[in-house]
Order: C-alpha cells, then sequence, then structure tokens
C-alpha cells in the first residue's frame, strides 16, 4: 500500500529580490508502507518545501497530496487538512524541545493536546522513553541534557502518537559526526519496532544512503531520479546525480573522426567506445576509484604523468592531467607512483552526459538564496 502519494504537487514563491520561483515543479511520486524514503539534494532543490506541504505546512499551488489512503490537499477543490489532523509524527533540525518542561512533560505534550486520559499517557510515555533511551530521565529538563538526548526526546514525542508516518527534516544535522552514525541506525531501529513509513529529508548523501530503501534526488525544483541507494550510485541518470552521490571525476571530450579526444588534446584518443546517441562535445563521467592507474607497458590508456601524489588511510590518490583538465585517481596502497612518474590512464565503464549546462549552474546559486 501507498501511504504517501503526490500527484502534480507543484509551489510557487514570489520574492521581492529574485522574483517567481518555482520551489516545486509538478512532483510525483508514491512512498510505500514501511518505506524509508529520503529526499536527497542540494540548498534550494524543494527537498523541505515539498516536506512541509505533505505536513500541511505550506499548501500548494497546484496538485494534490493523499496520506494512508486520504486526500489531505487539493488545490482545486479548496481541500486541506490542518497539519494537527494529518496524523503525522514529526522530526525537526532544531530540537524544539520545551526548555520549561521536562522530559517526561515534552514527550507527553501531544497526548496532552489530545485529551488522551492519564493512565494512557503515562503507559504510552513510559513505552516511547524506553525506545529512544531516555528511561529515568523523566524529570530532568532539557538543558541538563546533551544534543543527542534532546534529540531523543523529539523521537520520542513523535512516536508516542503512534503516527502511521513519520516526517523528519535534517534531524541529525546539529549532532556531532560519530553521534549522527549512532543516531541512524537508532531511527532505523524505531522504525522496525513502530512499523512507520519514513519520509526523511537531508543534504547529507552518506546519511540518506545509510537509511534508505529508496531515495529522491532533486534538483532547481525537479524530480531528477527515484532509485534504490545502490542504483542511484551506480546507474545515475544524469552529470548531476552522478555529482551528488558521492566522489565524481568529470573529462569533457571531443568527438572527431569516430574517435574521442580529451579537451585540449587531439593527438592521444581515449579509448573509450562512442555512444550512438553522442553529440560532438560530451561528459565522460567517472567515480575516481573505478579508473585503472598503469605503469607504460602494462596495457593501453591514455599516456600521461603523475602531478600529485596523496596518501590517505585507506588509499593512495593521484592527480594527472588528460588534456588540459585535471583527473583525480584513488587506488589501493599496493599501486604506487612517485610525482613525475610516467603512467597510462583507462577508465573502466563510464557514464557519458552532454557537456555542462552554466546556465543551469547559475539557477541552482540562484536558488540557494531564497
Amino acid at each position: 500500500m501507498d501511504q504517501v502519494i503526490l500527484r502534480h504537487v507543484t509551489k510557487r514563491f514570489t520574492t521581492k529580490t529574485l522574483g517567481d520561483i518555482v520551489a516545486v515543479d509538478d512532483f510525483n511520486l508514491s512512498v510505500h508502507e514501511g518505506e524509508c524514503f529520503s529526499f536527497l539534494g542540494p540548498s534550494g532543490c524543494g527537498k523541505s518545501t515539498t516536506l512541509r506541504m505533505i505536513a500541511g505546512f505550506e499548501d500548494l499551488s497546484e496538485g494534490e497530496i493523499e496520506l494512508c489512503g486520504r486526500p489531505v490537499s487539493i488545490k482545486d477543490k479548496n481541500l486541506y487538512i490542518p497539519p494537527e489532523e494529518r496524523g503525522l509524527g514529526m522530526v525537526f533540525q532544531s530540537f524544539a524541545v520545551w526548555p520549561h518542561m521536562n522530559v517526561f512533560d515534552n514527550v507527553a505534550f501531544p497526548l496532552q493536546i489530545q485529551k488522551v486520559n492519564k493512565t494512557e499517557i503515562a503507559q504510552r510515555v513510559k513505552e516511547a522513553m524506553k525506545h529512544t533511551s531516555l528511561t529515568g530521565l523523566e524529570e530532568v529538563f532539557p538543558s541538563d541534557l546533551s544534543g543527542g538526548q534532546q534529540q531523543r526526546i523529539a523521537l520520542a514525542r513523535a512516536i508516542v502518537t503512534q503516527p502511521k508516518v513519520m516526517l523528519l527534516d535534517e534531524p541529525l544535522s546539529n549532532l556531532d559526526p560519530k553521534l549522527r552514525e549512532t543516531m541512524r541506525f537508532e531511527i532505523k531501529e524505531l522504525q522496525r519496532k513502530f512499523n512507520f513509513t519514513i519520509i526523511f529529508v537531508t543534504h547529507d548523501q552518506s546519511e540518506a544512503m545509510a537509511i534508505s530503501d529508496r531515495m529522491m534526488v532533486c534538483d532547481m525544483g525537479k524530480i531528477m531520479q527515484i532509485d534504490t541507494p545502490e542504483n542511484l550510485y551506480n546507474k545515475p541518470n544524469s552529470r548531476f546525480v552522478h555529482s551528488f552521490l558521492g566522489e565524481s571525476t568529470f573529462i569533457n571530450v571531443v568527438i572527431q573522426d569516430g574517435k574521442v579526444f580529451a579537451a585540449g588534446d587531439t593527438q592521444h584518443p581515449l579509448d573509450l567506445e562512442i555512444p550512438k546517441d553522442a553529440g560532438r562535445n560530451m561528459v565522460v563521467a567517472t567515480r575516481p576509484n573505478s579508473i585503472d592507474l598503469l605503469k607504460p607497458g602494462e596495457g593501453p590508456g591514455y599516456p600521461t604523468r603523475i602531478d600529485k601524489r596523496i596518501f590517505l588511510t585507506d588509499r593512495t590518490e593521484y592527480l594527472v592531467q588528460v588534456g588540459d583538465q585535471t583527473l583525480k585517481i584513488q587506488v589501493p596502497h599496493r599501486i604506487s607512483f612517485a610525482e613525475g612518474d610516467a603512467c597510462h590512464v583507462r577508465f573502466v565503464s563510464p557514464m557519458w552526459y552532454p557537456a555542462e549546462d552554466e546556465a543551469a549552474e547559475k539557477e541552482r546559486q540562484r536558488r540557494q538564496l531564497v
């Protein structure tokens, strides 16, 4: 069963300085029951605005939203269900705990608003605190707790209402890296125990890939690709998705006389098979750890030299020139070169994209100011 459905959802803003912005442009997606579905993208891509429309904090400009089989927003019918009646659990970037209330009262607050009887409140709060490792802190005030404990209060307050859908908007961004990693696993464990559906908004790709069953990558108000983390990483459908997920290396190439040349070098063709739909100017994309770095005579490849060698804990990173561009290559420590050494570079299973659109990058930067 699909628990969250967006049909042709659009949101427009008008700003004094930047004019009209289509923050969310015709979003269509379905989130399955029990799924952890992440919205991923840079600032200004529309992910948080979409979450706010699902929550009911923003109205739609067009389209409709359905939650758990019930329409909650239909613009052309003027249907709008307020946030408190949508039955959602919500956790945000700011912990949003009440400083004047102790932990118990913070967690119990949504049940008190719903006028649940005191016996049931006590039982449900106890259960929620148990599953968020807050047992024994009932009388403590948030100011006496760490950031991780305050975020657990927010999680307990969200699950105490027993929601079917949980909305998480950058919930870990204010935590230190080690605690963020711990909280990722705790959120997944809570989902397993309570069987709620998660919509998780983040700009952190590693966070999204660690926690998600599926992800949506969006850019400039448009959905770029929806897929599993593995498929998004290994089969990105655009240069933007490729660059946003993991480290990427891009080489501008020119196709001439049936051969592929790196921009700036028409003497040494690259050993690449040209796609059928390729134009004259293209971009070859690959991951830095998916490039073969060979000694001369070990095999065919593009001839160049090592410009820079960087020793890292789990790999060695080399910078080489390919045409007029610098290429980053990551290899195991057993493959060793010194700066200035001659070498050959061979691309393994690269992907091809059209040349970079400068106008798109300018628009991307403009949206980050909204």
